[in-house]
């Protein structure tokens, strides 16, 4: 039997979502939790996307194939009872054979989060602490350059297919918390984290909406490189439902 989960996981002490050999990552917890109740036997888990290490996820997808006895919310209960305080399954659901999380989304949206006031070891946890005012509207304009269907090389490790779809990206300030949001089709490897980097040089007063186009088009690594810190990025959102000519889904937001 084939079942879909979706998966919440604080990833500060994690490397990362894919198996390693020698890290603690969620895909190694999650299939040593399911060996508990498969005889020792290895379940290969599947997930919509590959976060790296120090990323977080409110709404990660996964998939695997499942011949033990237990099924079911019987099967998500005992998951739970044994994956350690940082990670958590829920909504698990029969699934056709076959299925898998990468190719079924239609669209991923992370979050990236600032605290943008005084010092605060509790919110600098999970968000980055930015000393200096920051000028969200700038940060909004310069965002806005970024949506639509682009070579996103800029903002990304090279890769052979560089160009996205980005949906939206929204830049809002709540308090002395301000939040990047960014959808698109699929994400290109360290993508958001390098997106994020620039809007803060906007927010900064460093650059603007134009710079963000020539950066773009110039299709050379923006702000030579520079990305956010992990530790403020969260897999919020995969939304599952393909539609008519979506690409292989591709997802390597690290």
């Amino acid at each position: 039997m084939r079942y879909r989960a979706r998966v919440e996981y604080d990833g500060t002490d994690f490397a990362g979502f894919q198996l390693q050999r020698t890290a603690r990552t969620v895909q190694g917890v999650l299939e040593d939790a399911l060996a508990r109740f498969s005889g020792g036997e290895r379940v290969r888990v599947d997930g919509a996307g590959r976060t790296d290490a120090g990323v977080h996820a409110l709404d990660q997808v996964i998939a695997f194939t499942w011949s033990g006895r237990m099924q079911g919310q019987r099967l998500a209960d005992a998951i739970n009872g044994v994956l350690p305080p940082d990670v958590t399954i829920r909504e698990l659901r029969e699934v056709p054979d076959g299925w898998h999380p990468r190719y079924a989304a239609r669209y991923r949206e992370y979050r990236y989060t600032v605290w943008n006031g005084p010092r605060s070891p509790l919110h600098e946890r999970t968000a980055l602490w930015v000393r200096v005012p920051l000028d969200t509207a700038a940060m909004a304009r310069a965002g806005s350059v970024l949506v639509g269907r682009h070579d996103f090389s800029a903002f990304a490790a090279a890769h052979r297919q560089p160009v996205r779809t980005v949906h939206a990206v929204r830049v809002r300030r709540k308090g002395k918390l301000v939040t990047i949001d960014v959808r698109a089709d699929a994400f290109l490897r360290g993508m958001v984290r390098r997106i994020v980097a620039v809007l803060l040089a906007a927010g900064r007063g460093q650059l603007n909406e134009d710079d963000v186009a020539a950066a773009l088009a110039a299709r050379r690594p923006a702000l030579n490189g520079a990305a956010a810190p992990a530790r403020g990025l969260c897999l919020t959102r995969v939304v599952l439902g393909r539609r008519d000519g979506q690409t292989d889904g591709e997802h390597e937001e690290r």
